[in-house]
Parts: structure tokens; sequence; C-alpha cells
């Protein structure tokens, strides 16, 4: 008997502990809570009308006791109204509770509680409308840990890649490369490390697909059955029930060129295509789109123009950042927009585009090609510290940068891949910074860790 009260009390007080969790504001709870019982209490009255009814009208003596025992009419009426609003409030209560556990259990982590994920769910969607511009690697491990975060991401993505499976599948079906945009659907979905497996899987050459990655193919697929490459990739979002957007900055074919100096040679010779210029591992003076004026996907502008924070980087700074920026209209709509503009410095130099580059080279690249554009911070690596063989060439933080501009300054490489940022600390920076400038988040909490300094001008 004392174990059963024991096991009842526990039970008691983690439900009512987790009704108080429920009725925490901003889950959108209350009000429809409040609908369910104005609407049980109507019905209540409606039984209760018919019950008196029939007790009025019934002669029979046994049927009236079995009225009177069930509406504890011996007891005061004050009594009776508590006793009866509390069980029936229980009742509802327990209800709802198991109600939302039965529909909410297939979109449950394994161990979460049911309020966690609501809550989570509801922050993350409330949260910052962020615009990420970039490409390749850097821009996916961005939205790695952004997305942690926000669910209003959107991912402008160059389509100048000319290499690998994406230039084969371009030059081949003229369609627009895929790669990047793959790369970063999965790093939006939310069952990634199995996503991200399958969509890289690549088929041998016995399978007749010439080494083509499935998640190319299957955007190639959903490009030829929507009659069109922006919807294609709308289309894989869903499926992948990703969340966030994938936006290509135009969709015009355009091919990426650029003048190069060669140590051993006078001349600048002009180079074509992305997958070409950083095999040449020469010094980029010049930088341009062919055709030379392509029209910017309306949606990505409209993005832009609404957007609460604009990211530029990482990525590979010739051949995966500046593409987008190159198109004109998306420079512009950075230009106009009033959102709050952050740019993140690679960690690493990349061979054959930026050897020899410190942080501030990176700047001075991006801020000749959107110039009049004030960055409100500037995000860069100060940990310099690697264990990979053979080594990387990290990007020198340039300290006297602080006297230019609003500078940052963070342990951002992840250490298992020192060319790379860590994306749970960079998302974590970049949504600190973000509140710091903005305001707290709810309930007055600041994100921005104890150890870490704000650096700015």
């Amino acid at each position: 008997m004392l174990n059963f009260t024991k096991i009842f009390r526990d039970r008691l007080k983690r439900f009512l502990s987790d009704l108080k969790l429920w009725l925490t504001p901003g889950l959108g709870i209350k009000r429809w809570l409040i609908v369910v019982l104005v609407g049980t209490t109507f019905i209540a009255l409606g039984f209760a009308v018919l019950i008196l009814d029939v007790y009025r009208q019934t002669e029979i003596s046994w049927l009236r006791l079995i009225f009177n025992l069930i509406s504890l009419s011996f007891l005061p009426r004050l009594l009776r109204a508590v006793i009866f609003g509390g069980a029936g409030l229980l009742i509802l209560s327990i209800g709802i509770w198991e109600m939302n556990r039965s529909i909410l259990k297939p979109f449950i982590k394994p161990g979460q509680p049911v309020i966690d994920t609501l809550s989570d769910f509801k922050k993350r969607s409330r949260g910052p409308r962020i615009v990420a511009i970039g490409g390749g690697n850097g821009l996916a491990n961005l939205l790695r840990g952004l997305k942690k975060y926000t669910y209003n991401l959107t991912a402008i993505v160059t389509v100048a890649d000319d290499g690998g499976s994406s230039g084969e599948l371009r030059k081949n079906l003229g369609i627009l490369p895929p790669g990047d945009i793959r790369n970063c659907l999965t790093a939006l979905a939310d069952d990634e490390e199995m996503l991200s497996q399958i969509f890289r899987y690549r088929f041998g050459e016995r399978a007749g697909v010439n080494g083509h990655s499935l998640g190319n193919l299957f955007i190639s697929a959903l490009t030829d059955i929507t009659g069109s490459f922006e919807e294609a990739v709308a289309e894989s979002g869903r499926v992948l029930a990703v969340r966030g957007r994938v936006l290509p900055s135009t969709l015009h074919d355009v091919k990426l060129v650029a003048e190069i100096k060669m140590a051993n040679q006078e001349k600048e010779i002009r180079v074509v295509g992305e997958s070409v210029i950083p095999q040449l591992n020469g010094s980029i003076s010049h930088l341009w789109l062919e055709p030379d004026n392509p029209l910017p996907f309306p949606p990505a502008v409209q993005a832009i123009l609404n957007a609460d924070l604009i990211i530029i980087g990482p990525g590979s700074l010739y051949t995966s950042v500046l593409p987008n920026l190159l198109v004109p209209g998306l420079a512009e709509a950075i230009r106009a927009s009033k959102s709050i503009k952050f740019l993140i410095c690679n960690v690493a130099n990349q061979q054959g585009e930026t050897m020899g580059y410190s942080s501030s080279d990176h700047i001075q690249v991006i801020e000749k090609h959107i110039s009049d554009t004030h960055f409100d911070i500037i995000v860069c690596n100060n940990d310099m510290s690697q264990h990979s063989s053979p080594p990387v060439e990290m990007v020198v933080p340039d300290p006297e940068l602080e006297d230019q501009h609003s500078m940052y300054f963070a342990p951002l490489i992840d250490h298992k891949n020192p060319s790379r940022h860590n994306s749970n600390k960079l998302a974590e920076v970049i949504t600190d910074l973000y509140y710091e400038r903005t305001g707290p988040l709810t309930g007055g909490k600041t994100l921005i860790p104890d150890n870490q300094e704000l650096k700015m001008n």
C-alpha cells in the first residue's frame, strides 16, 4: 500500500511539473486549452440539463438514489463544485496529454520529452531570418550549426561549379550544377547523418552512371520531372524535410572566368572554369562571370531584403563566395538591405586560391566586390593550433584590423579537420553576436559565453 502511494505521489508530482511546463508562455497551448475547457463546459451543461430533466420526471426511488449518489447531493454545493471541477480538469488534462503523446510520437526523438520537442520547435520557428551566402563545404558546415538555433534559414549558393559529378551532369543534361545545393540540403535536413550518407553515395563505374552521387542524380531526375531546376530544389527540400531553403544565386548558365598571374610569367592568362582556376596555383587578379550580367534569382533577392541577418562566408573565396557576389542584383540587394551583416573569414587558406592570405587579404577581396557595404561584425578564428598531417596553412588574424572594422576573434577551428570551422562553435558565436546587437533572448537570457569577450571598436 505504501509503495502504491509513493508511486502515485511521484507520478502526480511529475505530471504537475510537466503541466507547468506546458503552460509556459509562447507555446500556443493555453489559448487552445481554454477553448477545450469552454467546449467541455457546454457539453457538461447539456448532460446536466438532460439528467436533471430525467431526475425530475422519474418516480422510481432506487433510480433517484443512484442520481443522488452520483451527484453527491449529500455534500454542500460548493464542495461538490470543487470536487467535480477538479476531477474534470484532471481527467481532461490527462486525456489531452496522452492524446498529444500519441499524435507527436512519430516526430519525437527517443528519450526526449514531448514538451522539450515542442518548446525547441517553437523557439527555432521564431528564430531570426538568416541568409547565408557562399557555397561548397564551408556553407554547408555553417548551416549545420545554425539550424540548431533557427529554422528560418536561406542558403544562397553559386551555380558556377563545373567540376566532378556536377560538371558532368551540367554538360550532359544541360542543368545547373546540383553539387553545392545537395550539400546544403543535406546539412539542413532533420536526419542529416543518414541522408548525408545516402546523398553522397557514389555509384561505381560498373553501375553505368559514371560515378555520380545519388543526391546529384536525384536532383537531376526531379529537374526532368518538374521541368525546372528551381522547382526540383524546392521539391528536394520537401522530400528531405529540410528546415529552411536553398536557392541558386541565378538560373543562368554562368561560367567563372579569372585572370591569373603566374609566378614565372609577365602576362596574365585567362582561365575559364571554376574547377580549373585553383589548379593553376597562380595569383588571381580579376574574376568575373560569363555572361557578365546574369539576372539574379528573384526569391534570393527577396530573401536578402527580408533578412534579419546576412552572413557572407565561409567557403572557397574565389570559387564559392565571390561567384554569388558577382551576380549584380545580389550585390545590390546586400547593399540595400537594412539587416545586420556578418563576414566570416575562412580558418585556412586554399591551395591555388588564397595561399599566403591573411584575414586582412580576405576582407579586402570581399569589400572590393561589394563596395560601400558595411559589415557590422567580421568574425575571425584565432586558434592556430592544428594536429593534421600535412599541416594546414591557417589564415593569420590581423589584430590591427580592430582599428578599421568591428572584429570578433574566437577559437573556431574543428580540431578533427583544422581546415574548417567547428560548426557548433561558429553557430554559437554568430547567434551570440546577433542577439548581443538586437537584444536578449526570451527571459532575458543572453547567449554570450562567460569566457568570451566581444572585441569591437
